[in-house]
């Protein structure tokens, strides 16, 4: 017998966010990330790279309030409904032509929820979400202003410790967290640079 996909499941943290009007249990992560690194403050501005299928810009849009602005972009299109202080664009966002980022950046949190396609080897999976993990801190470096704030998804593997010091290398402080909304069979963490070095 074949073991039953956990992501099939609808389980209580989905439920719980679907009252609360989120369209996925994710929120919780970004929730309690937030609430150990004190990220989000009315009127920042936010990157969401990833964002699909859009609690991240949700619960960051309540965050910010209507004084602050959320940059929510995907290769998905993204149907949930935002706050007017939302802009959603489909697109790849290493791709992006620099002049979109006018009116949002430079930004105060860059945040990245972004997995890759995934297969049976569990290293071709964490090397796939080290590239995107890096490609999503360039973009922080590159976008956020000095004193920002980086929260980037990684599949644990023999790259973790690079990309830890990677962020290192440009945050004045580093959090590993493994939220608690984690499902138990996850390999994911998150990275967290706290007040970007000039």
């Amino acid at each position: 017998m074949s073991r039953q996909n956990p992501y099939s499941r609808v389980d209580p943290r989905t439920i719980a966010a679907r009252a609360q009007g989120y369209p996925a249990r994710s929120v919780f992560k970004l929730e309690e990330i937030d609430e150990k690194s004190s990220l989000l403050r009315p009127g920042d501005h936010v990157l969401d790279l990833g964002a699909a299928p859009g609690s991240w810009s949700m619960y960051a849009a309540r965050q910010v309030g209507a004084g602050g602005r959320v940059l929510a972009i995907d290769l998905q299109e993204i149907e949930q409904g935002f706050a007017d202080w939302v802009t959603v664009v489909q697109a790849d966002a290493f791709t992006l032509d620099e002049s979109l980022h006018a009116g949002f950046a430079p930004y105060d949190v860059v945040l990245s929820d972004m997995a890759p396609k995934t297969g049976g080897d569990k290293f071709t999976n964490a090397a796939r979400s080290h590239n995107l993990f890096e490609a999503a801190l360039e973009v922080a470096l590159r976008f956020g202003k000095p004193g920002s704030h980086f929260v980037g998804k990684l599949f644990m593997g023999q790259d973790f410790n690079q990309a830890r010091q990677a962020v290192a290398n440009s945050f004045a402080r580093v959090k590993v967290v493994k939220p608690k909304g984690t499902r138990t069979t996850s390999v994911e963490v998150f990275l967290v640079g706290l007040s970007k070095k000039l």
